[in-house]
C-alpha cells in the first residue's frame, strides 16, 4: 500500500510539471517585464540611496543617507501622520465595508445593481476623488453652502476646516470614500460563497444576529478582510498625490517628504529622498506580503474564491 501511494504522489507531480512548465511560458513576458521595471529601478533607487549618484563623489557607498532620514526629527512626525492616515482610513473602510456586506449579502436578486454601484468607484482615480472632496469640504464647497442655506453656519468661517487640517481628515475621507468598495465586493464574495449556507443553519438552529455575526460570519471573512486591509494600508501608506493636494505643508507624509527631497533644486537632497522611497518600499512590500500570506491560508481553508 505504502509504495502504491509513493507510486501515485509521483505521477501526480508528474502531471503537475507540465502545467507548471505551461504557467511559467504564459507568464514569463509578464513578469520578465515587471521585475525589470520595479525591481530594476528599486535595485537603481537603493544604489543611489547609497551614494552612486553623478552629484556625488564617485565611489563613495554608504548607509549616511539613510541615517540622516532616521535621526532627523521630521522623520517621526512624517512617520506617525502617515501611520494615522493609513491605520484610521484603513479601519474605518473596514467596519463599513463589513456592515454594508451584512447588509447586502441577502439581496441575491439585486447582486448585478450591487456590484455595478461598487463596481463604479473603482474605475475612478484617488485623485479625482481628492477633487471631488475639496468641492464638498471646503470651507465654501457644497456641505459648507448647504450648511449655510440651511442655517447651521453663519458663513464660510463657521465650517470647520477640513480640508489642509491638522487631523487630515480631507485624505482620511478621500481614502474611505475610495477603498469601501474593494473591501466590501471581497467580503460580500467571501460570505456569499461559504457563509450563506452556515448562516441558514444558524438561522434555523435560533442563533440571534450577534451570534451569526460573532461564531460564523465574522471567522469566515477574516482572512479575506484582512489581506484587503493589508492591500489598503500599503496603498495609503505609500500614495502621494492625495496628501499633496489635502495635506498641510507640514508635517507631510513620507511619499510628500519623499517627493520633495527627489524634486529639490539642490541635487544633493535627492538621495535622502529616494532612502525614504525605499524605506516606504519595505513597509508596502511587507504588507503585501502579509496579505498574500492570509490568502493563502484562506485557500486552504476554502474560505476565499
Amino acid at each position: 500500500m505504502i509504495t502504491g501511494r509513493r507510486t501515485a504522489d509521483a505521477d501526480a507531480r508528474t502531471r503537475k510539471a507540465p502545467d507548471f512548465v505551461r504557467l511559467a511560458g504564459l507568464l514569463g513576458p509578464a513578469l520578465i517585464v515587471v521585475l525589470l521595471l520595479f525591481g530594476g529601478g528599486l535595485v537603481l533607487g537603493f544604489v543611489q540611496a547609497l551614494g552612486g549618484f553623478p552629484a556625488m563623489e564617485p565611489g563613495r557607498y554608504s548607509l549616511l543617507h539613510f541615517q540622516r532620514v532616521l535621526v532627523d526629527p521630521d522623520f517621526l512626525l512624517s512617520l506617525g501622520l502617515t501611520l494615522y492616515i493609513s491605520l484610521t482610513s484603513t479601519l474605518i473602510a473596514a467596519v463599513i465595508s463589513v456592515a454594508a456586506a451584512v447588509a447586502l449579502v441577502s439581496f441575491q436578486k439585486t447582486r448585478k445593481v450591487v456590484d455595478f454601484v461598487f463596481q463604479l468607484p473603482l474605475t475612478v482615480p484617488h485623485l479625482v476623488i481628492a477633487t471631488a472632496v475639496v468641492f464638498l469640504l471646503a470651507p465654501t464647497g457644497l456641505v459648507s453652502r448647504f450648511a449655510q442655506a440651511i442655517g447651521l453656519i453663519d458663513g464660510p468661517a463657521g465650517f470647520p476646516l477640513l480640508i489642509n487640517d491638522t487631523w487630515a481628515a480631507g485624505i482620511i475621507v478621500t481614502y474611505v470614500w475610495k477603498e469601501i468598495p474593494f473591501i466590501t465586493l471581497m467580503v460580500l464574495a467571501v460570505m456569499e460563497s461559504t457563509a450563506a449556507e452556515l448562516l441558514e443553519v444558524a438561522r434555523t438552529l435560533n442563533a440571534n444576529r450577534w451570534q451569526r455575526f460573532r461564531y460564523i460570519i465574522l471567522p469566515t471573512i477574516f482572512p479575506s478582510l484582512g489581506a484587503a486591509c493589508l492591500i489598503v494600508f500599503a496603498y495609503t501608506f505609500g500614495a502621494f498625490e492625495v496628501p499633496y493636494l489635502l495635506g498641510r505643508t507640514y508635517p507631510m507624509t513620507l511619499p510628500v517628504w519623499a517627493y520633495r527631497n527627489y524634486s529639490d533644486v539642490d541635487l544633493l537632497a535627492r538621495p535622502e529622498g529616494i532612502a525614504i522611497g525605499i524605506l516606504i518600499a519595505v513597509v508596502v512590500c511587507a504588507s503585501i506580503a502579509c496579505s498574500q500570506a492570509l490568502i493563502q491560508a484562506a485557500r486552504r481553508r476554502g474560505v476565499i474564491l
